[in-house]
């Protein structure tokens, strides 16, 4: 549902002054990130929101990320370079080819997202259309992994201590069945770290633990 119309270039710089001007970050993240996918998906091209950006969106701010990392959701089509500095520029963006500095917020263009859970991208409505973001089974185990290997990680724990927070109250829809079958894919091989820590976030918010067996 993006509302830009014909890339109409007063628009966006309407767009952009009212992110410029949004105190909340993670609101300002969000739009911003309704804007981005707007253009690109004006082009023919799905962004997704990742990694901690993602984490941010999904727990309204109880992690903050501080910048906006998207991906390309169709593996075949990567973002031509020409095209990506086109559109950044139509943002005003600083720099690149692939980081820019856009209304005071970094903004990084990935390469093709990777997933290996089954479920669906989730869905955030903004003011510009859409924003999909990256699957939480996926941002749960991975984080857990980073948060452990090669060496602690204690922001890659935040992440995962503050996804997890959300999944166990239900305010994200978490499928831990996919996150059980992920965690002990040969590619994470890290069930036992997600079991624990999602048993020591149960016990702290006094909620279900969705790995008990009793």
């Amino acid at each position: 549902m993006a509302i830009l119309g014909d890339v109409d270039q007063d628009k966006i710089d309407r767009a952009l002054a009212e992110i410029r001007a949004q105190t909340d970050p993670t609101v300002k993240s969000q739009v911003l990130a309704s804007l981005c996918c707007a253009l690109f998906r004006e082009r023919g091209i799905d962004l997704v929101v990742v990694g901690g950006s993602a984490i941010e969106f999904y727990t309204e701010g109880a992690y903050a990320s501080g910048d906006l990392d998207l991906c390309p959701v169709d593996a075949a089509r990567p973002i031509p370079l020409r095209l990506r500095q086109g559109v950044m520029g139509q943002l005003g963006g600083k720099g690149g080819p692939r980081s820019w500095e856009v209304a005071g917020m970094f903004v990084d263009l990935l390469g093709p997202v990777e997933t290996e859970s089954t479920t669906s991208f989730r869905k955030l409505q903004g003011p510009y259309g859409e924003v999909l973001l990256m699957k939480p089974e996926d941002l749960l185990v991975e984080r857990v992994l980073v948060s452990v290997y090669p060496q602690p990680n204690a922001e890659a724990l935040a992440c995962a201590r503050a996804l997890i927070a959300v999944g166990l109250t239900g305010q994200v829809d978490v499928n831990w069945n996919e996150v059980k079958r992920l965690a002990r894919s040969p590619n994470y091989c890290n069930f036992e770290a997600c079991q624990k820590l999602v048993a020591e976030i149960a016990r702290e918010l006094k909620t279900k633990n969705p790995f008990d067996t009793d």
